[in-house]
Order: C-alpha cells, then structure tokens, then sequence
C-alpha cells in the first residue's frame, strides 16, 4: 500500500490534514459510505456532535479493519455536518478518534441528513 500525503510549502497548512494524497500504482480503491453516530444496534449514541463523531469515525474504523486496514490507508475524506453541529466537537473527536493521521478531507456544512437526529455523517476513500 502506498499512500503519499502531499503538502506544498505554497499553501497554508493545517496540521489535522493534508493537502492532497497520492494513491501509488496498481492499488485497489475502497469506497466507504456515509458513516454516522450509530452503534452496532443501530441507535444514535447521543444528541451531541462529539459523541456522533467518534462514533461516526469507530464505524469508519471498523470498516477499514474489516479489510486488513487503518487510518493510513483513507486517501480522502468528507465530514457532513448539519448547521447545527458544533464544529469544535467534532474536531475533538477526530483527535481522539482518528490519532495524528492527516489526509485529505474535506469538511461540509449540509442542511440535514437522512436522520433529522443525525449531526454528522462522514465518507472515505481508502487505497488497499
């Protein structure tokens, strides 16, 4: 598996992700769907985005394990936050969740999800 993160010294930096990933030749992609604050008997965890972001983020994790891979293999990521999210929550969860795993992603403020108790949704792109 190889996977690059690419971050150019010409654009700003943030330290939680990287600016772009580069997926090595011959790999096989792995697309991993919307992933909210569900546990395994598919109840919300919470009403808060910190406790629907970690959660959101152990599913995405458990998907990624059910294949032999980690965090090091997502080559890209979007996080759906409904406008009443509180944005600082999940970036707290993907701290303690995700660990210092930068990659690129991509954070969006959506109106609503499938579940209007739903406050976070978050998708991938994993290169195996």
């Amino acid at each position: 598996m190889t996977v690059t993160k690419i971050n150019t010294a010409s654009v700003h930096r943030n330290l939680a992700f990287a600016q772009g990933t580069l997926v090595g030749p011959g790999q096989r992609l792995m697309f991993i769907g919307g992933q909210n604050g569900v546990n395994s008997q598919g109840v919300i965890v919470g009403d808060d985005t910190l406790s629907q972001t970690r959660q959101a983020l152990r599913n995405l994790l458990a998907v990624l394990a059910e294949v032999g891979a980690t965090q090091e293999n997502v080559a890209k990521m979007t996080v759906h936050l409904t406008e009443n999210a509180d944005i600082g929550q999940a970036y707290a969860a993907s701290a303690s969740e995700w660990g210092r795993h930068p990659t690129a992603t991509t954070v969006l403020r959506v109106a609503g999800l499938a579940n209007p108790d739903f406050l976070v949704e978050i998708d991938a792109v994993a290169a195996l």
